[in-house]
């Protein structure tokens, strides 16, 4: 199939991906006047009285906004916010699909932080969580902690975070299948965006010590000329200081997280890894290096970004279930504590008995992914004190 060319036909088709359905009947008198005037304005006098039934008696507590900028759509770069608006609408439908969460897209027409910022919380109060979507880096990571700072509701940029997530748990299940302690992996992050950086940030938090960023000038180096999100990640990695490009990082690495650029990783490259190393090229659709050409180069567990080779290391198996589970407890935030039982909780699903060179993830379509992440989340939420149920 012509994935392009059939999906261009089909949403001439649909005219849109989703669509507003009333969840009450308004077929008579009585009906009009209990889900409108004059009955609606008892439970408008309540939420004035006590903002915590804005939840209870709206569908706030079901609702996420999905919010891009347009920047930094797929691989396609800086298209609009119009352009985007397709990814966001599919984006909705996910959430429906594997969360049951009631998303709606909404697509700012604007590339300044502050404006981005003051047009997403003076709307935050209709939505339960807000899902930051294909904003370009460096702008990201600004926009989001903003936004956490003014919000009480969970703020999280899919890109960063659920990409990590997922990661995360591709990386429990690989280092279980040869046989090596994430505390003594050493890992290599080829490109330092707004994913690789999340990813860093999470790996390092489930437990890597040994860790190189490497962007398209090279290592990332403690006291190089970087944005303030790679300044911060440079401290806290590489130790040693070693300088060198791509090639230089990955000799003896035990693991390879490609978000970067297709095909630049070689054969040669792999085989300068550790003994059975993992090798995850998620640039997306064209990997940093084929699946094919990784193993014949020794590669023990290969996981890409696409759907057509074995573990398919894919954002659907985080977003829909970390934002249910979030939005079950009515959660201020989502944290670290969250994130990290998001990615236990999916590796977790892969038995001993499953778990092998080829099958390190849930398939997208497992019916037990968005229960089990959401009961993980919900869970890690009360315990952290950031769950309001």
């Amino acid at each position: 199939m012509n994935y392009a060319e059939e999906s261009l036909r089909l949403h001439g088709e649909w005219q849109g991906k989703i669509e507003v359905i009333s969840r009450v009947p308004v077929k008579s008198k009585e009906d009009l006047s209990l889900a409108y005037t004059p009955g609606v304005a008892q439970p408008c006098l309540e939420i004035q009285k006590d903002y915590d039934k804005s939840f209870s008696l709206t569908r706030r507590h079901n609702l996420v906004a999905v919010i891009t900028d347009g920047t930094a759509v797929l691989g396609l770069g800086d298209i609009g916010p119009e352009a985007g608006m397709p990814v966001m609408e599919g984006k909705c439908a996910l959430f429906k699909a594997f969360g049951d969460v009631d998303a709606f897209p909404l697509c700012v027409r604007s590339k300044d932080v502050d404006e981005i910022v003051r047009t997403v919380y003076l709307i935050s109060g209709s939505f339960g969580g807000i899902n930051l979507e294909d904003i370009a880096a460096p702008r990201c990571f600004e926009i989001e902690r903003k936004l956490k700072e003014l919000c009480d509701i969970p703020v999280f940029h899919d890109d960063q975070h659920g990409t990590a997530v997922v990661v995360g748990a591709a990386l429990i299940n690989a280092l279980r299948v040869v046989g090596k302690d994430i505390g003594e992996a050493k890992v290599v992050i080829n490109g330092a965006g707004s994913a690789g950086i999340a990813i860093g940030r999470h790996l390092m938090n489930l437990g890597v010590k040994h860790l190189k960023m490497v962007d398209r000038f090279g290592i990332l180096c403690e006291g190089e000329k970087m944005n303030p999100a790679q300044e911060d990640m440079a401290k806290i990695t590489n130790p040693e200081k070693f300088s060198g490009k791509l090639a230089d990082a990955m000799k003896g690495a035990d693991v390879f997280v490609g978000v970067s650029a297709p095909h630049i990783v070689s054969q040669d490259m792999i085989r300068s890894m550790a003994d059975k190393p993992i090798v995850f090229p998620m640039a997306n659709p064209v990997p940093e290096i084929e699946p094919e050409e990784a193993l014949a180069a020794g590669a023990a567990v290969v996981g890409t970004g696409r759907s057509d080779h074995p573990n398919q290391i894919n954002n659907v198996l985080c977003f829909p279930g970390l934002f249910r589970g979030a939005l079950d407890v009515r959660a201020k935030d989502i944290n670290e504590e969250m994130k990290q039982a998001a990615s236990h909780a999916l590796a977790d699903l892969v038995s001993p008995e499953e778990l092998n060179e080829e099958y390190i993830l849930p398939m997208a379509f497992d019916q037990r992914v968005g229960p089990a992440v959401a009961a993980a989340v919900a869970k890690a939420a009360r315990d952290s004190g950031v769950a309001r149920l």
